[in-house]
């Protein structure tokens, strides 16, 4: 399998070895200190030295540092649908993306809660480039994206990719995770993108791709944060856009964006896991029989889950409110609510700036838009 090599997370035979190589760098001190408040470094220390497998470094360790996230920056998680699925099952897991690690870290929570098969999971490379991350990602069980390559590479890293992800499924009984679209969603529209489900039909082994994408059993996935922690630092890409302007990373805002997911506020947070895509793909196999069509009604349906299924909060409702000025969902939200949101835009935008202030609202009310489309959604 060493086809896969440059893009695969490591396997359990290589995990001792890499845990050692890190083991006394200050962001797994940082880590560590933080999972485990209360205990001396040397026991932590001792018992990484004894882990031989990413399924005991995740539950023993990135479990815990969870917990403490969502302990310090929310207000806690809620879960539906997890039990529709079945125990021993693969899945592909394609769900709307709003945070860079939690998406797919607090959904692997809930599966090891549930006793299900955890995901191996999708990450841009330009997330970890610092060789820590780079190595924390592979004890993770993420597998990389290659971003930014020309043309006929990006076609062969696409082709290798879709690959691994028919490999794992298929033949080594694990789920995967990745976002509907490449990059976070900025502006609250979550939307699959063809591209991305073109990329996962070129592993395909059938003359038909909805066989293919039947036999991978897709669920989507909705992930809500009721405050996203990185709102404010979305707003000059969105200006940028808004300005018809092309946008320029600073050198480390991955980096920086990526802590500010984990740490910053969030309140509630939920996560829906849809039915298992099945009858939907047979009656698009019904109906169409080109597969740029196939494809585009695939990415329909799985929106429609995802945008169904999304949980609003009362910061939704606010922003659409205030955004529209209008009081048309002031009975699903409380004064105290509506002041601590507008408390929140003072603070994190400027409000003199229109364009700013339109993007960050609109952020928030635009799944309110959206979910509002389906029939008693809303």
């Amino acid at each position: 399998m060493q086809k896969f090599d440059a893009i695969r997370p490591f396997y359990d035979s290589e995990i001792n070895e890499a845990i050692q190589k890190v083991i006394h760098h200050p962001m797994m001190k940082a880590l560590m200190n933080f999972a485990f408040p209360d205990v001396d470094d040397e026991v932590w220390k001792e018992q990484l030295r004894k882990t031989h497998s990413i399924r005991d470094f995740q539950c023993n360790f990135i479990y815990q540092a969870l917990m403490q996230v969502l302990e310090k920056t929310s207000e806690g998680l809620t879960t539906s649908g997890f039990d529709k699925l079945d125990k021993h099952t693969p899945y592909l897991f394609i769900s709307n993306h709003r945070d860079i690690i939690l998406d797919t870290s607090l959904l692997n929570a809930c599966l090891f809660d549930h006793g299900m098969i955890m995901t191996a999971s999708a990450i841009g490379d330009n997330l970890v480039k610092k060789s820590f991350l780079y190595t924390l990602s592979k004890l993770n069980r993420n597998f990389l994206v290659l971003r930014g390559l020309p043309p006929r590479e990006l076609l062969q890293s696409s082709k290798l990719m879709s690959e691994y992800i028919g490999q794992l499924l298929l033949r080594e009984n694990r789920s995967v995770w990745i976002a509907q679209r490449e990059g976070r969603t900025k502006d609250g529209n979550d939307a699959t993108h063809q591209g991305v489900l073109k990329m996962l039909g070129m592993g395909s082994d059938e003359a038909n791709l909805m066989d293919y994408f039947k036999k991978v059993k897709i669920v989507p996935v909705s992930i809500s944060y009721e405050y996203d922690p990185t709102d404010a630092l979305k707003m000059p890409q969105l200006m940028a856009e808004a300005n018809n302007e092309i946008y320029i990373k600073e050198k480390n805002e991955d980096f920086m964006t990526l802590l500010s997911g984990i740490m910053g506020q969030k309140k509630r947070i939920h996560i829906h896991v849809g039915d298992v895509l099945d009858t939907e793909i047979d009656q698009i196999k019904a109906e169409f029989d080109n597969s740029n069509k196939q494809i585009q009604a695939l990415a329909q349906v799985i929106d429609d889950s995802i945008l169904n299924s999304y949980k609003l909060w009362p910061t939704n409702y606010i922003a659409y409110d205030i955004l529209n000025d209008t009081e048309k969902y002031a009975h699903l939200y409380t004064e105290k609510e509506k002041s601590l949101f507008e408390r929140r835009l003072e603070i994190r935008i400027n409000e003199d700036n229109p364009v700013e202030m339109q993007g960050f609202l609109s952020m928030y009310a635009n799944p309110v838009v959206n979910k509002s489309k389906y029939e008693n959604a809303v």
